[in-house]
């Protein structure tokens, strides 16, 4: 598969290229904002990338041909969680491929839940790939940052928050199903959604609630009202699938809008 080939060549790079002097690191640069707390008592913060002319990075369910991001928030203090907020993501096609990421400028929401009272610090380490003509792997640290008591929001932050896609209920989806049939190793799986058109050539993409599943780029039609997807499905660890279809998250994303839609039901 395209994405176990990606892992194993930046895994490859990457043990061979100590990233402190990787060459590459000067197009990207990384820094943590602050935000502002909520009145649940969690915090608003973001992630802010900015990207050099002709560089991408990635989404969290980036295609065959991407590398998902990985967040280490080891040097953090009073904090028990941190839930990345992503903001709709584009689609990108390069030699045959697709990807889904992020040019230019990105600012991710991060929800932080403390652990307790008290002053909450933010701190730790970003893994991702750039990609261009080449890709690479990098290891970023950020620097810390100090969560206040404020109230107010920050515009970049808030301006991310409104780029998030619409939940299916807002975007008028009705009936979802999932249709899973297995064949031999693989697993297809047909989703059938009732929605309104997201715009032209939409792009579903479909996640289990198990991170060791691969799924395939699914292939997309419409009918009327009706968006069909048809994917393929393997467990990497091997053995039997779970199929959970409550756990499954449809993402649906099209030029006029993007649209997250939670769970499914059967045929």
């Amino acid at each position: 598969m395209i994405f176990a080939r990606v892992l194993a060549a930046l895994a490859s790079l990457a043990a061979a290229t100590p990233l402190a002097a990787n060459p590459y690191s000067d197009h990207v640069s990384v820094r943590l904002l602050s935000g502002w707390q909520q009145a649940d008592g969690s915090h608003l913060a973001g992630l802010e990338l900015r990207l050099a002319k002709g560089w991408k990075t990635y989404w969290r369910s980036p295609g065959d041909a991407g590398v998902p991001p990985l967040f280490s928030w080891d040097g953090s203090g009073n904090v028990a969680s941190v839930d990345v907020i992503w903001p709709r993501p584009e689609v990108f096609y390069q030699n045959g491929l697709r990807s889904i990421g992020y040019s230019d400028h990105v600012v991710l929401p991060l929800r932080i839940q403390p652990k307790g009272d008290g002053a909450v610090h933010l701190d730790g380490a970003l893994t991702i790939g750039i990609c261009s003509d080449i890709c690479v792997p990098l290891t970023l640290d950020l620097e810390g940052v100090a969560l206040p008591d404020s109230r107010k929001p920050v515009p970049a932050i808030a301006a991310a928050l409104a780029e998030r896609p619409f939940p299916g209920r807002e975007a008028g989806v009705r009936r979802v199903t999932c249709e899973v049939r297995p064949e031999g190793k693989r697993t297809k799986v047909r989703t059938e959604i009732e929605m309104p058109p997201a715009g032209k050539e939409e792009v579903v993409v479909l996640e289990t609630a198990d991170p060791t599943v691969w799924v395939s780029e699914a292939e997309v039609q419409r009918k009327g009202n009706r968006l069909i997807a048809e994917a393929e499905m393997i467990a990497m660890r091997g053995g039997a699938m779970m199929f959970d279809r409550s756990g499954v998250r449809i993402t649906v994303l099209g030029s006029g809008r993007a649209v997250d839609i939670r769970g499914c039901t059967g045929g």
